[in-house]
């Protein structure tokens, strides 16, 4: 019986890092095939073939690499021969790559994503296991129509639903809302429940001046005018609660949006939606009736991925609000 056969490419993090005793610190020194070797058996269960993207830690991965990625991906997922895809990356980014790729990759092939949290010097370096628990994954029938997946620590989570919530544990990747979709027992994975929506963006880049602001107690303008005045087309503002600011920040937005600045919203709060229940000063009926775009409760850092993705496409501030609210309340969007 012939084995399936799982495109590995290699970016970069934690996972491919080790110490640098003069320096004292974990820097980038695995190369792909010794990250490979320490994953034992795994020809058993598939044949693999390695792809070298980059050696990038997790911080260093922007948006262009991120498309670069997705389209070797692509690449790989058209081959008749690949069963999915498995992505080493670093965990600081992950969640935005993967979110990204989510929204603009369109095939039933399982895409993988995973890395470390501990390096390779530490004891209970974690990068084997994440990996080989990706390749199960990959290989697995029951895997397919569910988008980008992340699996770190045996547990299987959906792209638009994990976020990274600690900075040291190897259980870091959570689904805050539903839990994860999934988890991998004696080399296989089982399902709890399927992923509620996906939407596909259809396009090859994104615009990259958004920008991310979030409230804090008394804060002003400044930070609104200037980005503002730097050039974004787009930001995003992580506000308190159910989505209220600080009345010195309405001057702001009210500038971003005379100067056709798309101005969307989210909550600091990591688990909850966005709602214009408030009427006082700088509440949230105020926002909505200037024109700011209340977005759910997706966390700042993917609003802004997908505001970046929806202004590749339009800077009609309706069209965009279609886009990104679009996957709210059904299973699956197509924007063509």
């Amino acid at each position: 019986m012939q084995k399936p056969k799982v495109g590995i490419i290699f970016t970069g993090g934690t996972i491919s890092m080790s110490i640098d005793k003069r320096i004292g610190a974990a820097i980038p020194s695995l190369s792909s095939e010794e990250i490979m070797s320490l994953v034992t058996n795994i020809d058993r269960y598939a044949d693999t073939e390695s792809f070298n993207l980059c050696q990038c830690p997790g911080p260093h991965m922007d948006p262009a690499k991120m498309f670069e990625l997705r389209n070797l991906t692509i690449e790989l997922l058209e081959r008749n021969d690949i069963t999915g895809v498995v992505i080493l990356h670093g965990t600081d980014t992950l969640e935005e790559t993967a979110y990204l790729m989510d929204l603009t990759i369109k095939s039933p092939k399982p895409v993988v994503i995973t890395g470390a949290m501990r390096n390779s010097s530490e004891l209970g370096y974690d990068g084997p296991s994440n990996l080989a628990g990706a390749v199960c994954t990959v290989i697995s029938s029951e895997s397919r129509n569910r988008g980008v997946l992340v699996v770190l620590n045996n547990e299987v989570n959906g792209a638009n639903e994990v976020t990274k919530t600690n900075t040291v544990s190897l259980d870091t990747f959570k689904s805050l809302k539903f839990g994860p979709l999934g988890v991998i027992d004696n080399d296989e994975v089982i399902y709890y429940r399927d992923i509620l929506y996906r939407q596909f963006i259809n396009v090859d880049h994104c615009e990259e001046r958004v920008d991310l602001i979030k409230a804090v107690a008394g804060m002003n303008s400044d930070f609104l005018k200037f980005s503002v005045d730097q050039g974004a087309k787009g930001i995003v503002l992580e506000a308190m609660g159910r989505g209220n600011v600080p009345p010195g920040m309405l001057e702001g937005i009210h500038y971003a949006i005379e100067h056709k600045v798309i101005v969307t919203l989210t909550s600091r709060c990591p688990i909850g939606r966005v709602y214009d229940s408030y009427g006082y000063e700088g509440g949230g009926k105020t926002l909505s009736t200037m024109g700011v775009i209340f977005c759910g409760d997706l966390p700042g850092q993917k609003l802004r991925m997908k505001l970046m993705l929806a202004l590749a496409k339009t800077d009609n501030p309706l069209e965009v609000k279609k886009i990104l609210l679009g996957s709210q309340n059904k299973y699956r969007i197509d924007i063509l």
